[in-house]
């Protein structure tokens, strides 16, 4: 219980870390793809209004009487053609364009700003560009735009992203492993401290099960004396009702106190005192349903099996029979006057599927997993009536999870109700 208790806490502290990891990384990452778009988009708007050649250093007339050099903003406005960029990327913008006419025939090629592309090259790559019919995107390393020129032309504009795209994809990459490492660092941290969080908590569930276990075993004395005593004035004074009611609520109390040591045990998450063999299930299914045929027909009730032929398991007998006795008894117990109640057990795959059906009386929408909770009562005056403490179906959870299976509860139409265990 505590270790599950532990992974769980581990489990969650590390989703929330991943999570808003995820999200600082995702809106780092989009931002700075973002921005770079950006650049390169403002890149692209310097080459169209500049025409094929970005003016150079050596194009401009140095300021007289300053040596050949400008200063401040006349430095600025001349050689940033949009506030946005940065004053050196009209020097460092690799460039090729390609202009073609109305009849898709190419005019001009322009390799003048670039070393990796020829002429030859460069037409290939309008060509490819012309056949997508996009007027801009991506090929290769190289982001494309169209531009209509006034005399009629089109002008392909091709730019060098490989700086820019190679950043990116570094960051994004740097990003996500410096990432994973602080996941580590976050998960041993969290692994060491869960024990001291955990610890107090253990502390207390293990005095809850010794008080619980000591407690039990401390009342089984009384008991045992009362329904001795009990014995003795039968004998003396013959049975009675009040002789009658004794025994009962001994009986109750034996049976409760049974099912509390059953629970404790199975907290411990040892299962040591269980003989895990094989065995014939569907004969321990079909000699456990027996007995209930007669109850069922006692109380007006009918009672159906489906259960396939030789379906052998790996378990502990004793305890698979308790878990299918307490299934059914708890089926007869809340079925509605003249109910029908039915237990199936099949297989499909490596999968065993055992599931007790019965018709109840109206039920509420809701969560029907809080039934397997201790001591629940969902109607008290009901309860009252059937003599149940609410700790069977507990009992039934504690036996399937040591068989590491699993159970549900379910209600279709809100007026039958279906117990499926899967083993």
């Amino acid at each position: 219980m505590i270790k599950k208790l532990r992974y769980r806490f581990i489990g969650i502290a590390m989703l929330s870390m991943t999570l808003v990891l995820a999200s600082i990384i995702a809106t780092i990452n989009v931002v700075n793809y973002v921005r770079t778009t950006e650049s390169i988009d403002l890149r692209m708007e310097m080459i169209n209004e500049r025409g094929d050649h970005i003016p150079q250093k050596e194009d401009f007339t140095p300021r007289p009487g300053t040596g050949g050099l400008m200063e401040g903003e006349e430095y600025k406005d001349q050689f940033r053609p949009d506030k946005k960029l940065n004053a050196e990327a009209a020097f460092d913008t690799r460039y090729f364009t390609v202009t073609v006419d109305a009849d898709g025939e190419i005019v001009e090629t322009n390799t003048t700003s670039i070393a990796a592309v020829d002429d030859e090259a460069a037409v290939e790559y309008v060509k490819a560009v012309m056949e997508k019919g996009s007027e801009e995107g991506y090929t290769s390393l190289y982001k494309y735009e169209m531009f209509q020129k006034n005399n009629g032309t089109v002008q392909y504009v091709f730019l060098d992203c490989e700086r820019e795209l190679s950043a990116v994809q570094q960051y994004l990459i740097a990003s996500i492993l410096i990432s994973l490492l602080g996941l580590l660092l976050v998960l041993l941290l969290v692994v060491i401290l869960s024990r001291r969080i955990m610890q107090p908590v253990a502390e207390s569930y293990e005095k809850q099960k010794r008080f619980i276990t000591d407690a039990s075993h401390e009342i089984k004395t009384p008991l045992t004396i009362i329904d001795a005593n009990t014995e003795v004035l039968e004998m003396v004074h013959g049975e009675d009702e009040w002789t009658k009611s004794t025994r009962k609520q001994i009986k109750r109390l034996t049976a409760l106190t049974e099912k509390l040591v059953f629970l404790s045990r199975m907290d411990e998450e040892n299962s040591s005192y269980m003989e895990m063999l094989d065995f014939n299930l569907s004969e321990a299914v079909l000699d456990t349903a027996e007995p209930f045929y007669s109850i069922a027909q006692a109380k007006g009730k009918e009672l159906t099996l489906q259960v396939k032929d030789n379906i052998t398991y790996h378990g502990d007998e004793g305890t698979i029979r308790q878990m299918v006795s307490i299934l059914l008894d708890n089926a007869m117990k809340y079925s509605d006057e003249n109910g029908k109640i039915s237990l199936t057990l099949s297989t499909a795959g490596k999968s065993i599927y055992l599931s007790v059906w019965n018709t109840t009386e109206p039920m509420k929408p809701g969560r029907y997993d809080i039934l397997f909770e201790r001591f629940y009562r969902a109607e008290a005056s009901h309860n009252s009536k059937t003599g149940g403490f609410g700790i069977g179906l507990s009992v039934v959870q504690a036996i399937v999870q040591a068989h590491k299976g699993k159970i549900t509860a379910k209600s279709v139409d809100g007026k039958s109700i279906v117990f499926s265990v899967v083993l």
